[in-house]
């Protein structure tokens, strides 16, 4: 069975613990009091059974079968409806894991069901049977201790989105350091986080409206109000996450053109070097190929040629390499070649 706590309360106090479905509609009907039905994945035929007895509207029965609702609150005649989505930060990961969790609340009965571990739905029970004055309001102090119990557990994802940020702030001006993926992947989180929270503003104003109408208990109506108050600062830091992470995307986003500049500079500089040394070498060997070239003519062993028993034939061709030589070099070196 997925019933996982099953009781009736009087004035606040557990009277009885039914072992079954049909044995707490039976009691309530015999007794009164409240009852107070946790499941946990329960099936189509136990969610039908207690949306029957209680005659839940059938749309609630179809989003309390289908699951993965947002963050609502609606009113089925004498009927509330309400989906939350708790969560917890995984550290290594980086990740908001969501569970989810319907409280369905009527004049003389609550049912939770459950469809992830978290909240933690048996210390939200010991809480308020240690507290029988609070319990003692009736379904309306049960759906304050949920919202409650799953506000706080908003805490410490709060607080591992923070330290994942200052981590990311740290990072941008770390040399050779690219916090791209790691700031985008950081906002789509804190994006689900923000679509999870941020309908409790308007869901709890929403109770807080309706209080006067179903004769919801004074004091009850300030703790519903302190839990707004925690909501409304959830709902202040995750904007404010948001901005950050925006702020640090377009600062990694400047800091990476900055370095890929540099590294464009520095490899546009290393190119002109090497084009400069390409010309010195280029002007040397220039200079060096015009005298080999007359040595290398005058050099062939041949009887027939030109000048080859003039008397001023070599020195003219000395000469010659040496014009052809300096002639160059005057011309490489006003090009800035050399």
């Amino acid at each position: 069975m997925a019933i996982v706590d099953n009781a009736i309360y009087v004035d606040g106090v557990r009277t009885e613990n039914p072992a079954s479905l049909s044995e707490t509609f039976e009691t309530l009907r015999e007794r009164g009091g409240m009852g107070w039905i946790g499941l946990y994945r329960p099936s189509a035929l136990e969610i039908r059974e207690v949306a029957e007895e209680f005659g839940i509207h059938s749309l609630v029965v179809e989003d309390a079968l289908s699951g993965h609702q947002r963050s609502k609150l609606e009113r089925y005649g004498d009927v509330l409806f309400m989906v939350l989505r708790p969560a917890r930060y995984l550290d290594e990961a980086e990740e908001v894991e969501f569970g989810e969790v319907h409280v369905l609340v009527g004049s003389d009965f609550v049912v939770t069901i459950r469809h992830a571990e978290s909240p933690d739905l048996g210390r939200v029970r010991r809480r308020l049977e240690g507290d029988p004055a609070l319990l003692r309001h009736g379904p309306e102090a049960v759906l304050y201790a949920i919202l409650d119990e799953v506000v706080d557990e908003y805490s410490p994802v709060l607080a591992g989105l923070e330290n994942d940020i200052d981590e990311i702030e740290s990072q941008l001006f770390e040399d050779d350091a690219d916090a791209t993926q790691r700031i985008y992947e950081l906002g789509r989180e804190v994006i689900d986080f923000q679509r999870a929270t941020q309908p409790l503003t308007g869901m709890l104003e929403g109770l807080l409206r309706g209080s006067e109408k179903y004769r919801v208990d004074e004091e009850l109506q300030r703790y519903l109000r302190d839990v707004l108050d925690h909501t409304l600062r959830i709902a202040d830091k995750v904007t404010t996450f948001r901005a950050v992470l925006d702020n640090a995307l377009t600062v990694e986003s400047t800091i990476v053109a900055r370095r890929q500049n540099d590294e464009m500079r520095r490899m546009t500089e290393l190119s002109i070097r090497q084009n400069d040394e390409v010309k010195k070498i280029s002007g040397w060997a220039a200079i060096l190929f015009a005298p080999t070239l007359v040595g290398t003519v005058y050099g062939m062993n041949f009887d027939h040629m030109p000048e080859l028993h003039w008397a001023f034939g070599y020195p003219m061709a000395i000469g010659l390499m040496i014009v052809m030589g300096v002639g160059l070099y005057a011309v490489f070196k006003r090009k800035g070649w050399l």
